[in-house]
Parts: C-alpha cells; sequence; structure tokens
C-alpha cells in the first residue's frame, strides 16, 4: 500500500467516525451495530471496528445489557468547550432567563448551519409545552421564525439554495411558493422580526428577532415559542417589541452599536 492510499484510508476513516457521531440524536439517543449499518450504509465490521475506536477514547459508551452504543463524556467535555467559547451563547444567557421571566414562554438562540436552523440555546418557560426543540436540533429555515429571520439577512446564494431544495409543507400555513417566501423575507427585513403560526407545528406559534455581532451582521436568531392558545395572533405586535428588544440586548452585549 503506498502512502497516499494509507492517507486515503486514514480519511475514510475519520469521516466514517464523524457519520456516526452525529448520528446519534435527542430522539435517537441509543445505537446498535445493525443500527448504524443499515442507516449511514456502511459494513458492520467497519462499524464495529469504528466503534471500538471511539469507545476507547470515551465518545461513545456500550451498554452490556442492550448492546447499544450512546454518545459518551468526551462528548460531552468538547461541547462544553464550545458553548464556553461561544460568544453568543455566553452573552444571550442572561438575557434569555430575563426575557423567559417576563413573558412567560421558552426562548431559543439559534444560527443557520448547512441551510438549517439549529439551536444553541434554550430557557424553558415554567409551564413548557412538548415542542420538537433542543439545543442541537436542527429545524428547517423557511417555516420557522428564527429560520426566517436568518435568512431575510442572507446573502441571496443562500436563500436560493434553501429554495432549490424544495419547500416541503409541513403544516396548513407553511410557505410553499418561492415568490412569497421572498416577499415574506423582504418584509421580515422591513420590520425588523419574523413571526411563526403554525407553519411548521400545528398548534406552535413562534416569533424571533436578529442578533448582530459588533461588524452589524446578522450572526443568530432569538425567538420565543408557545402554544397558539398563549401566543395569539393578535399579541404578536406587541410580543415582537419584546422579542426585539432582546435580541438588541444580546447584540449590545455582542460589542454591536446601532445608530441612532
Amino acid at each position: 500500500m503506498t502512502l497516499m492510499e494509507r492517507d486515503d484510508n486514514h480519511l475514510s476513516s475519520v469521516k466514517n467516525a464523524l457519520r456516526i457521531l452525529k448520528s446519534f440524536t435527542m430522539d435517537e439517543p441509543e445505537k446498535k451495530i445493525s443500527d448504524l449499518s443499515a442507516t449511514l450504509g456502511l459494513n458492520k465490521s467497519t462499524v464495529s471496528r469504528t466503534m471500538s475506536t471511539l469507545a476507547s477514547e470515551g465518545f461513545v459508551f456500550k451498554d452490556p445489557e442492550t448492546k447499544k452504543y450512546r454518545l459518551g463524556l468526551s462528548i460531552l467535555s468538547l461541547s462544553g468547550i464550545v458553548n464556553s467559547h461561544m460568544d453568543v451563547y455566553r452573552e444571550s444567557q442572561p438575557v434569555l432567563n430575563r426575557l423567559v421571566e417576563n413573558i412567560g414562554e421558552t426562548a431559543h438562540i439559534s444560527v443557520l448551519d448547512n441551510l438549517e436552523v439549529i439551536y444553541l440555546n434554550k430557557v424553558e418557560c415554567n409551564h413548557p409545552v412538548r415542542f420538537l426543540t433542543h439545543v442541537g436540533k436542527r429545524n428547517p429555515p423557511y417555516c420557522t421564525s428564527s429560520g426566517k429571520v436568518l435568512l431575510a439577512f442572507s446573502n441571496d446564494k443562500i436563500v436560493e439554495s434553501v429554495i432549490s431544495k424544495g419547500l416541503k409543507k409541513f403544516n396548513k400555513n407553511t410557505i410553499t411558493e418561492p415568490e412569497n417566501l421572498l416577499l415574506h423575507l423582504k418584509k421580515i427585513r422591513h420590520d425588523g422580526y419574523a413571526h411563526s403560526i403554525e407553519e411548521f407545528l400545528e398548534g406552535v406559534n413562534s416569533i424571533a428577532a436578529p442578533i448582530y455581532d459588533y461588524k452589524g451582521k446578522v450572526i443568530a436568531a432569538l425567538s420565543v415559542v408557545g402554544p397558539k392558545q398563549r401566543i395569539q395572533a393578535n399579541k404578536i405586535p406587541s410580543l415582537s417589541k419584546r422579542v426585539i428588544q432582546a435580541a438588541m440586548d444580546v447584540s449590545e452585549r455582542m460589542g454591536y452599536y446601532p445608530r441612532k
């Protein structure tokens, strides 16, 4: 085997390990070798060998009774390092706590990654309703308030890429026509916030506003989400002012100074 072939094999092994780690989710926290093999299209021997290496380094743990694997403590330590160095995570924490206490709804911080919304931070309210959100969860951007805010302030190429993937209908109010989405994003830029009224999940409404860095670039979104019985359509204008102010508070903590 040549040196180049060995390098290719090493890169392939690293890629397989990363794909395996990324396949674990909150919905599927435990998996067997056969599950991973079928999901990722890898040979069982390849998966087994990779899992043994990951287990030896503490990145996965094998339950001796169920024979299922779950993520190990090494992942937790790495996530702690990432979070501690993410300014937006750190600076948003007190603002989210205060916002949730004041309005009584769950709040998130999210960013756009690989044409999806990913949640970086979440503060639960005292009377939470089960939503499909958690830190690390990915959702489509065109039917969530945070995603629409991030798209509205992204470049045209990103918006075009999202549209090219297709605007799947998730619920009765999902925007599925590209022209309507573009007009909607234009309105969001004008208004300075976005709302989603049962666009993604039935019975769930949300409001989001942009977070700016010290250069004036939108780097994240702050959103609140709750059941339609509490976040009613007629309350969105007043709630949006509080969400916009909270997002601005985070922005200023990030070094942003709005032009008067």
